[in-house]
């Protein structure tokens, strides 16, 4: 069987197997940041990191280019850790395991880190080869990214010498991204009361088998967040059977769409009921997702009671705020056609002792539209007795119509293609808004190849995109403007 570093061009894809070996899920991403930084020190490049973990790498132009504007290759280290059910993977100990599937490069059950792994390894290459034209380099690598954008929130000023950055980090083979949705996350929490349980019989409502994926490139499908349809189970089971809540849960990352969410429930009654009433709301949301969500099953299982319960009162509360919790697309732009303008995902549901917490990522292009859907929030609170708390607020990337970058990068890429590239504005977040924040002036592009099924177990990279995108980013590096 064929190795993936077997692949062309194969310093990248040497890369991309030793960063899958080393495992660097988002806050676990240290031992990836020194293997790489010992590495550049044997090459005897100039290499820092600041006080965030952020590793910044300096190769000297080759020669001939030594009067070319500077540029910065940008990845991030970390990947989102997803895995499927009944999947047996540490991510904080346990690397990566990808293989070839026909054009495809994907991992055995779980996320690849082709987002941004790909990338990452691509600004290796370029720093490991001997033989590509470049002006004086730099790489950026950020530290956690997929959690907050802590590495880019927290660089620092005057590091960064360049005039250009290419970001690595789009996921469409023919598409050049200039701009793309800020974001903020609203951290939830409801005070429970509970009770010794009285009540005989127990079962546990699982929901699963749904696509998951990223939760703004993937926001606009109408694939179903398993947080929410459990909400509207709960809500609609509710007005039939007299049940309290024991254990809920559900998602595990605040930037994948969830696939699965279960409550455990405690009722005084028969379960044949109960078991013919979830029945029937499967065939209705198989129905009603068929094309969307096509493996989607909900079901009961056979479970011990409880010793405590949530009692009856905040027991329903849990349910009118899942049910009424607004999640998916809010609006469409209107500047630019077909992209989501603002919206929120629903990431995380858990139990913390006697206290829900529901963990929310809210995305937009806009300002006022983040706002407006944290004003929104806050109202919905107030109404069920919650709370909930903002953080890690980072801008969006506004387009730059006087992108000197930007028709070098489409000349090159239409030579490659043989066809114009799409120029695009993404609803996902890239760190390209928060790095302009600290440096306004630097003129930025991102490119990348076509990655399906990012922060899933679905998530896959196109090997022939891989060599597309390449052949593109060596070409850019060749063809840097003069100073």
């Amino acid at each position: 069987m064929q190795q993936i570093k077997q692949l062309q061009p194969t310093l990248l894809w040497q890369w991309f197997q030793q960063i899958c070996d080393i495992p660097h899920p988002s806050y676990q991403e240290e031992q990836l940041a020194e293997h790489i930084v010992a590495w550049a020190k044997q090459q005897q490049l100039w290499v820092e990191r600041d006080e965030v973990g952020n590793i910044l790498i300096r190769k000297a132009a080759t020669a001939g280019m030594q009067n070319r504007k500077k540029v910065a290759l940008q990845a991030h280290l970390d990947m989102v850790p997803q895995k499927n059910e009944g999947t047996v993977h540490d991510f904080s100990t346990d690397p990566i395991r990808p293989y070839i599937d026909g054009e495809w490069v994907t991992a055995e059950n779980t996320t690849l880190g082709a987002d941004n792994g790909i990338g990452l390894a691509s600004a290796l290459a370029v720093l490991a080869s001997d033989d590509l034209a470049h002006p004086d380099l730099e790489v950026l690598l950020t530290m956690t990214e997929e959690s907050g954008m802590i590495g880019a929130n927290g660089l620092q000023p005057n590091w960064l010498q360049s005039e250009i950055l290419i970001n690595t980090d789009t996921e469409e083979n023919g598409q050049i991204y200039i701009g793309c949705a800020g974001g903020i996350d609203g951290d939830l929490r409801l005070d429970l009361d509970v009770e010794a349980n009285s009540l005989p019989h127990a079962a546990k409502l699982v929901l699963k088998g749904l696509k998951g994926g990223h939760s703004g490139a993937d926001i606009h499908t109408g694939r179903g967040n398993a947080i929410k349809l459990l909400g509207r189970v709960l809500a609609q089971l509710q007005a039939h059977f007299d049940f309290q809540v024991a254990d809920i849960g559900g998602g595990s990352v605040r930037n994948a769409i969830p696939r699965e969410a279960f409550a455990l429930l405690a009722f005084d009654g028969s379960d044949e009921k109960l078991q013919s009433a979830v029945a029937m709301l499967q065939n209705e949301l198989q129905a009603e997702l068929a094309f969307s969500e096509p493996t989607l099953e909900l079901k009961l299982e056979a479970a011990q009671p409880a010793a405590q319960v949530i009692n009856q009162v905040s027991t329903d509360r849990i349910i009118d705020l899942l049910n009424t919790l607004p999640n998916g697309v809010i609006r469409n732009s209107d500047v630019v056609s077909g992209v989501v303008e603002t919206s929120l995902s629903i990431g995380v549901l858990k139990l913390n002792g006697e206290q829900l917490q529901v963990v929310i990522l809210i995305r937009s292009l806009i300002e006022s539209g983040k706002h407006y859907v944290c004003s929104v929030l806050d109202s919905l609170v107030n109404l069920v007795g919650a709370e909930i708390e903002f953080s890690h607020d980072y801008p969006g990337w506004e387009p730059n119509p006087h992108s000197a970058m930007l028709p070098v990068t489409q000349r090159h890429y239409q030579q490659i293609l043989g066809e114009e590239p799409i120029i695009q504005v993404i609803h996902a977040g890239l760190e390209c808004g928060l790095i302009k924040k600290h440096y306004p002036n630097l003129d930025m592009v991102s490119i990348g190849p076509t990655i399906r099924g990012a922060h899933s177990p679905d998530e896959r990279v196109h090997i022939p995109a891989v060599q597309t995108y390449w052949a593109l980013l060596t070409a850019l590096l060749a063809n840097i403007p003069q100073a």
